[in-house]
């Protein structure tokens, strides 16, 4: 893992999106398409404004995924995942094959449909985030560090579903589905690359649980400590309780 640390949000989200960028187009000119895993949040907001109006990336040649959708929500609902990619990445880009997940379907179903289209080849890159209860993707703790099911459905536990609340996605914890399909965690671990992008102070306790603790089913973002390829973005806010020997442990190297 790398850790690249950035002294505002602003100019973290434009260093990972040029990252993604080059990822996208790595893979585009290698194997002719790329194939891509999108985080969707707050915390991905600025990331996704400026990867999203990149024109160097052949988007007509990139197929895209997302990490979960919350179970029962219309897709018309401000909070739905996937209105946030259609609105936020698929109709400011020319992406033309993705697969959403339907939350108001046949779960077993949508799960299945969904698993056997990202099973049919690697994936690149995956863009992630990280929450403030430490989870990944929508698999809060303790998440199932084992199941090799690319979705699964899964119980949200309430400081998940008050950090929606608290980004103003609902008016109250009432409003927040408690279960959701995610994809899994080995699965998020199988791409070739992970940019995880985590800005923002209330970020900052799971950052340091995840880099300076134990690889945990506790702390389901310490799982992206097994991945080889992984380049985790960080503003000043979300870095400040990183001991300086982890910032150097996880330092890029000054010859690559």
């Amino acid at each position: 893992m790398i850790v690249r640390r950035f002294a505002t949000r602003q100019a973290m989200a434009q260093a990972a999106s040029a990252h993604a960028a080059a990822s996208m187009q790595r893979a585009i000119a290698s194997r002719g398409s790329a194939r891509i895993i999108v985080a969707t949040g707050a915390s991905q907001f600025e990331f996704l404004e400026d990867l999203t109006t990149n024109q160097a990336v052949d988007w007509p040649r990139v197929t895209l995924f997302h990490l979960d959708e919350y179970v029962g929500l219309p897709a018309e609902h401000p909070a739905s995942f996937r209105k946030y990619i259609l609105d936020r990445v698929i109709r400011k880009t020319s992406i033309q094959d993705y697969v959403l997940l339907d939350g108001e379907g046949d779960l077993r179903e949508v799960c299945r449909q969904a698993g056997a289209a990202i099973g049919a080849a690697p994936i690149d890159v995956a863009f992630v985030g990280i929450g403030e209860n430490g989870h990944l993707a929508f698999n809060d703790p303790p998440a199932d560090f084992t199941t090799e099911v690319p979705y699964l459905v899964v119980h949200l536990d309430d400081a998940c579903r008050r950090q929606q609340v608290g980004e103003g996605w609902f008016g109250s914890i009432s409003e927040v589905p408690a279960s959701a399909i995610s994809m899994s965690i080995r699965q998020i671990l199988k791409a070739r690359e992970i940019i995880c992008v985590v800005p923002d102070e209330r970020k900052a306790a799971p950052v340091k649980s995840a880099l300076e603790g134990p690889i945990t089913p506790d702390l389901p973002a310490s799982a992206l400590r097994r991945h080889g390829n992984v380049t985790l973005y960080l503003d000043s806010a979300s870095a400040a309780l990183l001991h300086p020997d982890t910032l150097r442990a996880f330092a890029p190297d000054p010859s690559a």
